[in-house]
């Protein structure tokens, strides 16, 4: 998939795409601030089954819900000033535990992110309604 699409679009392809998930995904999502990003992954814990909202872990680096089947790990590595400071998040624990990890700015993380099983790319399009998503 590489197409525009509306948020409501957008959520629909994320609640679908964590409904298909199989136990111990890594996703990875990259995008510029403001692309969609954490709206994706909201849908995708939805579909997941976590019922409290997600939210953006900007400040706290993790959040964990609890998803139907187990934890769901939200990671926003947008703060790591180093991908050194990534060593520190636990990933042996995060693999072990969770049913599903969602990595925003995986980049950030460098090396110490674990191999996603998909990747995402979120961007704007000239129509300010709409954002790109794109499987990589």
């Amino acid at each position: 998939m590489n197409r525009p699409l509306t948020q409501a679009e957008l959520e629909a392809e994320g609640e679908a795409l964590g409904r298909r998930l199989d136990p111990g995904e890594v996703l990875s999502f990259e995008g510029d601030l403001g692309a969609g990003k954490t709206t994706f992954i909201k849908a995708v814990t939805r579909g997941l089954g976590v019922t409290h909202p997600a939210t953006s872990p900007t400040y706290a680096l993790v959040h964990r819900y609890q998803g139907a089947r187990g934890p769901v790990f939200h990671l926003d590595c947008f703060r790591l000033r180093s991908p050194e400071e990534a060593a520190d998040l636990d990933w042996e624990g995060l693999l072990t535990e969770g049913d599903a990890i969602l990595v925003e700015w995986p980049e950030r993380a460098g090396e110490w992110l674990p191999a996603p099983t998909r990747k995402f790319r979120l961007s704007h399009v000239p129509q300010p309604e709409l954002r790109n998503l794109e499987v990589l």
